[in-house]
């Protein structure tokens, strides 16, 4: 084994949850402001996840205010304080990026 790989087992994390697409879950981000740090937590649904390893991100949507928002995750980030999931979707694909298309009933998935 090289040293960059094992430098890379050793930044990631152990004790994140199983996560599949359709999933949806809930992330919290540690934001900074200013001086002070808080928790801020994400909800959605998992609708890709990309890479491996180390690198490896998760793109988590929902809809707000009628919007829907996409945000990217690193999961072996140290800004991620835990991820949980919510529930179990039942996705037939590897990347749901058709559900931006889609509002209301036509956007849920089945549960798992």
């Amino acid at each position: 084994m090289n040293i960059i790989d094992q430098l890379e087992k050793e930044g990631m994390r152990q004790d994140l949850p199983e996560i599949a697409i359709g999933d949806q879950v809930k992330v919290n981000v540690k934001v900074k402001e200013g001086e002070k740090e808080r928790i801020q937590t994400y909800e959605g649904v998992v609708i890709a996840r990309k890479n491996g390893g180390i690198r490896e991100t998760i793109v988590v949507r929902r809809v707000t205010f009628g919007v829907g928002v996409e945000r990217t995750f690193p999961l072996h980030s140290p800004k991620i304080d835990s991820i949980q999931v919510v529930r179990h979707g039942k996705a037939r694909r590897a990347k749901l990026y058709y559900l931006r298309s889609r509002t209301g009933k036509a956007a849920k998935l089945k549960e798992n």
